[in-house]
């Protein structure tokens, strides 16, 4: 996620060096992406909620450093193309930050300087897009059978909460924990978690 004032955290995939799309090919799998049922549900639901979803809200970017994707307020998402090989990544990209984009959506007043609500909304970004489901832990070399899942969102959280300069060590670590399990219960616009 970025606002005007912090950067942007965005979301992580297991990446590598020289790998990735050209922006042709990335903006043909994020197009591809529009059909993916989830997808298309973030997108309903960002209407209903009256944040416009325009043609150019999901684009294909090269980036500087190692990161898949990012939401910048009033800009959109964008996709990493030079980060990505295989659909399912363009898909987790978007599905982890359109829920970054109805998050900021649907509260007005959401802050991403603030720890706690930064923590919030990556906390509801790992657990709803799947990003922590046991296959890509798996992929990424964590193996745990039990509470695989809330040690990877919690990993994560943290991982990106470094990303935002108003956000120390600590004061990301005190700002998950204290938003836990108000945010983690929080499926909207879900019925529970996908």
């Amino acid at each position: 996620m970025e606002d005007a004032a912090a950067p942007n955290s965005g979301s992580d995939l297991n990446l590598g060096k020289g790998r990735g799309r050209s922006i042709e090919e990335c903006q043909d799998m994020i197009q591809r992406s529009f059909r993916n049922p989830i997808v298309k549900f973030l997108m309903e639901q960002m209407e209903k909620s009256g944040c416009r979803v325009g043609d150019n809200f999901v684009k294909a970017v090269v980036c500087t450093g190692p990161v898949a994707g990012g939401f910048t307020r009033g800009k959109g998402i964008t996709v990493c193309s030079n980060y990505l090989t295989i659909q399912d990544e363009v898909n987790q990209v978007v599905i982890h930050e359109l829920i970054h984009a109805y998050d900021e959506c649907r509260a007005k007043n959401l802050d991403w300087t603030n720890c706690a609500h930064h923590a919030c909304s990556e906390i509801r970004a790992g657990h709803l897009s799947g990003d922590c489901h046991f296959k890509r832990e798996l992929l990424r070399g964590f193996i745990k059978l039990r509470g695989h899942e809330q040690e990877c969102i919690k990993r994560r959280v943290l991982k990106s909460l470094r990303g935002n300069p108003y956000c120390s060590e600590v004061a990301a670590k005190d700002a998950m924990e204290a938003v836990w399990d108000t945010c983690y219960n929080d499926t909207k616009p879900f019925d529970r978690a996908p």
